[in-house]
């Protein structure tokens, strides 16, 4: 069979290095999902190019298009992870290369390391346009998207452009009738565990001694949603995370805790709610209830979102599966009742 065979242009030899990845892991993974073959042609002039071959044009064009969008991250000067070139495989293997131009170069904020904090999925990219342009956002979907990073650094952007006054971070403590009185030390200590996650995220933009002072001035508060209740929070930015947590009560009286020039973000995944049996959560009713309501945005992520170990995402599929089956079997099995009572009754 004939050779197709396409060519991609490269500014410098630094580029192509953090295309390659270490040992050349993102060009070997491009190369299985594809079945090509690339290889790095250096120019005379000091630019590089890599030659893409292959049996199947479509495959080499597919894999262009996956080199074309790493180049554009690594032309940045940064590195490009394996999760990034997954990813990127993923969307163009299912003909989404399109959407990837939704990225862009928009970065939200910088870490205290001077990271750039930016969308690395278009599921994320469209949550942080939704953060942007709604009063009321719902960021819903399975752990490792970004749903609870991405909002905190929405919220760090919006207290250092001087939009709102105050970061207001709360979550729910599903346990607070029971196990929390036998932690010990002090009511801050009890909670503190439920509420880690979003120290993590604020200790990782804003540095410890700059969040401790924000603290200590009451710019950022961090509170059981208990402490929710008959509050008015105006000029604030507000994050409700786990609210699958959340019962519709809570979910109710946190929503109508709204005030001026506020806006509020609840993150959650209806996967792993920790709730009762038999209690429902509040966060699916409130994604029911306030569907198609302007100015209040109803986001779900997938499993093509998850930004943690690639494993993460097999294991949320695997999971899903099993849940479908297991739903699948149970509607079976009503439907064989039903047929052995209709028959019983003839």
């Amino acid at each position: 069979m004939s050779q197709y065979k396409k060519i991609i242009p490269v500014a410098s030899a630094e580029i192509t290095a953090r295309m390659f990845g270490p040992f050349d892991a993102n060009v070997k993974r491009i190369e299985r999902a594809f079945s090509v073959v690339i290889r790095n042609r250096h120019g005379g002039d000091g630019e590089d190019a890599l030659s893409v071959e292959g049996e199947d044009s479509r495959a080499v064009d597919a894999a262009a298009g996956v080199l074309e969008t790493i180049r554009a991250v690594a032309a940045e000067g940064e590195a490009v992870p394996e999760q990034s070139v997954r990813y990127v495989i993923d969307m163009v293997a299912a003909g989404e290369k399109t959407s990837l131009s939704e990225l862009g170069d928009d970065c939200i904020c910088l870490t205290t390391r001077g990271k750039p904090i930016k969308a690395k999925t278009v599921g994320q990219k469209r949550y942080v346009d939704a953060i942007r342009k709604n009063t009321i956002i719902f960021g819903v979907g399975p752990a490792g998207t970004g749903k609870t990073f991405l909002a905190v650094a929405m919220a760090v952007k919006a207290l250092r452009d001087k939009q709102v006054s105050r970061i207001i971070l709360t979550r729910p403590a599903i346990e607070a009738g029971e196990r929390l009185g036998f932690l010990p030390g002090d009511l801050q200590s009890k909670i503190d565990p439920y509420l880690r996650p979003l120290y993590d995220a604020l200790f990782e933009m804003m540095g410890p001694e700059n969040y401790q002072h924000c603290v200590e001035k009451q710019t950022i508060e961090i509170a059981p949603l208990a402490y929710m209740r008959g509050r008015t929070l105006d000029d604030s930015f507000i994050i409700l995370d786990e609210a699958q947590n959340a019962t519709p009560e809570q979910m109710k009286m946190f929503l109508t805790r709204l005030g001026f020039n506020s806006k509020a973000v609840i993150t959650g995944d209806l996967t792993q709610t920790d709730l009762p049996r038999g209690t429902r959560s509040g966060l699916s009713m409130a994604v029911r209830i306030l569907t198609d309501i302007e100015d209040i945005a109803i986001h779900h992520f997938s499993e093509r979102d998850v930004v943690r170990h690639h494993l993460v995402q097999k294991i949320i599929q695997a999971y899903d599966r099993f849940e479908n089956e297991s739903r699948a079997e149970q509607n079976k099995g009503g439907e064989h009742y039903a047929a052995r009572k209709f028959k019983k009754n003839q």
